[in-house]
């Protein structure tokens, strides 16, 4: 995989108000990480988009062109120095409404240590099952392999044009170089292509359907007692004299 540049400069702003000044500049507070060690830096936006904007996407190797120098007075004396570095984006902060980028976490690589990526699987052609009807299920997007830098691959692609309907691709269908190891397990369904869904419709029985709503008849209320007898019931009985 080719590098790809990004220029960067030393970060003292620190603070929210100091890295808000930073973005309304177009520069994009940053951290390079190396092990326990962790260097505070800014990019501008204009070119970090341009980086995961290639084909590889975050996954793109990074020469960090990093300028200026930190203080070297005291505790900050520990401090790595600045200077150029092979890194990969370890994580994106996004604004939750706009979109645009926040912040950015680098990871400080060796070319010559295997990583753990993650690659994204693209469908290519047109599954001959699809053309008789059938269903065409991308169930695994991405996939988790471990490489050198210099072999992660941009994606990784699959070509449906022989799926039947019941055929499906495995993990271990992938096509893979020899060099890059496949972390996810080998019987797990990337692609698959199924028969189309048909809804039966329920059958109603002819004495259904002949069937006639049950009408229902109102009680007639009970008629009223005379007025006599309702006074008489209240009085009660009379006492003998």
């Amino acid at each position: 995989m080719k590098k790809i540049n990004l220029k960067a400069e030393i970060r003292e702003e620190l603070g929210k108000e100091a890295v808000k000044k930073l973005r309304r500049r177009n520069l994009i507070p940053a951290v390079v990480y190396k092990g326990k060690r962790a260097l505070s830096i800014k990019v501008p936006s204009e070119g970090l988009l341009e980086a995961i904007h290639t084909k590889a996407g975050e996954n793109a190797v990074i020469n960090l062109q990093v300028e200026g120098a930190p203080k070297q007075s005291g505790k900050d004396a520990a401090r790595p120095k600045a200077s150029a570095r092979t890194a990969i984006i370890k994580e994106i902060q996004y604004h939750p409404v706009r979109g645009d980028i926040l912040h950015v976490d680098f990871n400080e690589i060796s070319l010559t240590e295997a990583l753990t990526v993650k690659v994204p699987i693209v469908a290519k052609g047109e599954a001959e099952g699809v053309k008789e009807g059938g269903v065409l299920e991308h169930i695994l997007w991405e996939i988790e392999v471990e490489c050198l830098p210099a072999q992660i691959p941009e994606n990784i692609p699959v070509d449906i044009s022989p799926l039947k309907i019941g055929d499906s691709i495995l993990v271990k269908d992938l096509p893979m170089s020899p060099e890059i190891k496949i972390l996810a397990d080998p019987e797990s369904t990337v692609i698959s292509l199924s028969a189309p869904h048909v809804e039966e419709a329920a059958e109603v029985a002819p004495e259904e359907e002949a069937q006639e709503p049950e009408v229902i008849m109102e009680k007639k209320p009970k008629e009223e007692e005379a007025p006599a007898e309702e006074e008489a019931k209240a009085k009660g009985p009379e006492k003998e004299k």
